[in-house]
């Protein structure tokens, strides 16, 4: 399977507002980050959780033992893109820590237990993403 195609597939329909071949479009967002080196934009189609008034997304990268790439880029520059539905805003991205991390996971694993597989197969804490709307 190739990953960049596919997300190239996803990003497509998203934009053109129709159906999303394999994919629930009310639980996915675009997110757009700065490259860590190259500076331009990446635009990558994900699932996304609501939190109140923020969204979160979930470093999983499917239990790989690297984080995904728009993690880092977004590590190192917080300011990002979010496209959910027919609205697009900026946000800033912040990484969950700690107790409230914690609250979140278990949350998160309950609602979606295929999180916590993705888990027992990387031996890195999988980060849990705020998107705060600027």
């Amino acid at each position: 399977m190739d990953v960049q195609e596919t997300n190239r597939r996803v990003i497509e329909q998203f934009r053109a507002g129709g159906a999303i071949e394999g994919m629930h479009r009310d639980r996915l967002l675009l997110l757009t980050t700065t490259g860590r080196h190259s500076g331009h934009p990446y635009t990558t189609p994900m699932m996304f959780h609501r939190d109140g008034d923020r969204v979160l997304v979930i470093a999983s990268n499917i239990g790989a033992p690297r984080h995904p790439d728009w993690y880092l880029n977004l590590a190192a520059d917080p300011a990002v893109t979010v496209e959910i539905g027919d609205e697009t805003y900026s946000a800033t991205a912040e990484t969950v820590s700690g107790a409230e991390r914690e609250r979140i996971w278990a949350e998160l694993i309950r609602l979606y237990p295929f999180f916590a597989e993705h888990q027992t197969k990387t031996t890195r804490a999988i980060p849990v993403v705020a998107l705060h709307r600027t």
